[in-house]
């Protein structure tokens, strides 16, 4: 295989080219924040106009070799849509298949092996919503057992089953995982969760007594979370742009 670049093909509409930049972006967001696990863990998104077709990275290459022409695009079966020479991690197909079958509110969905998101899924309380960011989970955080790596098919059932209707969910002993209705939500949510583990593990780490607001105040500014989430609807969030011109002046070549 010698090439990463691929030339945009003719039957991509320009709502799909819009998607993959996105989701390009992404993926190389997620590396320049160090939050790879090598060539592992996957960010989908579903191909506009479809309910069965979704974008995933080629499998082999590194978050800062993705790009808008070599996202792999599949259906719900797994099948290869558009003659890329690359293939697609079988385990990410478990995950995301399950969830974009079930799902179709969920435009994106983003999973990853970082040290702290993995640290709390390790933790028998789980995740603690300490911080103003964390807060949006509140009572709103789904979790999944660990069932091994996720090659068995079967696991797409019980998957779904404990994501319900969230946006958010710890994979025990594995990792985290966020969803959005734009690429740009999914990033964000995924951004304040891993700052809450973060600051969780380092909270802990200290050994002092941790003071938590009031279930009411949670509540409460889990709520407010919610609101501004649902008046940007399916509007990225306005950091997005921003993560956008950032990643133009490091390296324009997400969007070819």
């Amino acid at each position: 295989m010698t090439y990463i670049h691929r030339a945009r093909r003719p039957d991509c509409s320009d709502e799909e080219w819009a998607m993959r930049v996105d989701l390009a972006a992404c993926y190389r967001l997620i590396d320049a924040h160090g939050w790879c696990d090598q060539i592992y863990n996957h960010i989908t998104a579903r191909v506009p106009g479809t309910t069965d077709q979704f974008l995933i990275n080629p499998f082999g290459l590194g978050y800062d070799e993705v790009c808008a022409s070599n996202l792999v695009k599949i259906d719900l079966d797994g099948n290869v849509l558009d003659d890329s020479d690359y293939g697609i991690n079988a385990a990410g197909y478990t995950i995301h298949s399950a969830i974009h079958s079930a799902r179709h509110d969920a435009v994106c969905v983003l999973h990853t092996h970082t040290d702290a998101g993995v640290a709390v899924s390790c933790l028998e309380d789980g995740f603690l919503p300490m911080t103003q960011g964390g807060m949006q989970f509140y009572n709103r955080l789904a979790y999944h057992d660990y069932e091994g790596i996720a090659l068995d098919l079967s696991e797409r059932e019980r998957l779904i089953a404990d994501l319900g209707n969230s946006w958010a969910m710890i994979l025990r002993n594995h990792g985290l995982l966020t969803l959005g209705r734009t690429v740009g939500h999914a990033f964000s949510r995924f951004y304040y969760l891993e700052q809450a583990c973060r600051v969780q593990l380092d909270v802990m780490r200290t050994g002092a007594k941790i003071t938590l607001p009031s279930g009411q105040v949670c509540e409460h500014t889990a709520r407010q979370w919610e609101d501004e989430s649902e008046d940007q609807a399916t509007t990225p969030p306005p950091e997005w742009h921003a993560y956008l011109r950032m990643m133009d002046k490091k390296d324009p070549s997400f969007r070819e």
